[in-house]
């Protein structure tokens, strides 16, 4: 008789270590309120935001704007996940030209074959794929290095660069400087990789200016 409470004790404890178990399976398996991540995702405003293009070459450079066709920033509380953004490239302007026809006629050149063959793509595009927050980073200076997927004519290839990112409530914004190095885009016009003459080759990257403004619309939530 002595030998019961022992018995009933050790199955008491088995029990509940079985009962633990199968729940710790569960919420493993369904996800529980704990694993879920909210996301909030931000649509760009096209009119607040800006993108600028510089181009250099052998003794000079061009620069202008383009315009962005729209967007969004991923965020979770004051953190930046994801986002993706869409280039009008028919939108192009080059500005440090003033002469009208001279300026048309480097405009119809960049959107030809030659360079980003705007007929046939009209857009380009940038996905996130990896928003890292930089430890200890100083006011002005970047705080994020982000991965992402560069489409141009077509052609996808992942490029890498530091951000300044600012998440404030309902609003997110993004800041960068984007190298592109354009011979991985099929655009090869007098890059020294065709052995183009020296005094007129156009460097082989260019560089996008990118802010980002972008406001609340939509909330997702995810338990991935």
């Amino acid at each position: 008789m002595k030998k019961y409470p022992v018995l009933v004790s050790t199955l008491a404890l088995a029990t509940m270590l079985v009962t633990t178990g199968a729940t710790t399976l569960c919420n493993k398996a369904v996800g529980t309120t704990e694993n879920v991540v909210a996301a909030t995702t931000l649509n760009v405003n096209t009119e607040s935001s800006t993108m600028k293009w510089n181009a250099k070459k052998v003794g000079g450079e061009h620069y202008g704007n383009i315009k962005l066709s729209g967007g969004t920033l991923q965020v979770n509380g004051n953190k930046l996940v994801g986002g993706d953004f869409a280039i009008d490239m028919a939108s192009i302007v080059v500005e440090d030209i003033t002469r009208a026809e001279s300026n048309k006629r480097l405009t119809d050149h960049l959107k030809s074959d030659d360079f980003f063959s705007v007929e046939k793509y009209g857009t380009s595009s940038f996905k996130i794929t990896k928003a890292s927050p930089l430890a200890k980073s100083k006011a002005g200076e970047a705080n994020y290095t982000i991965t992402g997927d560069l489409t141009i004519k077509g052609i996808t290839h992942p490029i890498t660069f530091p951000a300044i990112v600012k998440v404030s409530g309902k609003t997110a914004e993004a800041t960068a400087a984007i190298k592109v190095d354009r011979t991985k885009y099929d655009i090869k016009y007098r890059s020294s990789l065709v052995g183009t003459a020296a005094d007129k080759i156009i460097y082989d990257t260019f560089t996008l200016d990118v802010k980002l403004v972008a406001n609340a619309a939509t909330q997702a939530v995810s338990g991935k």
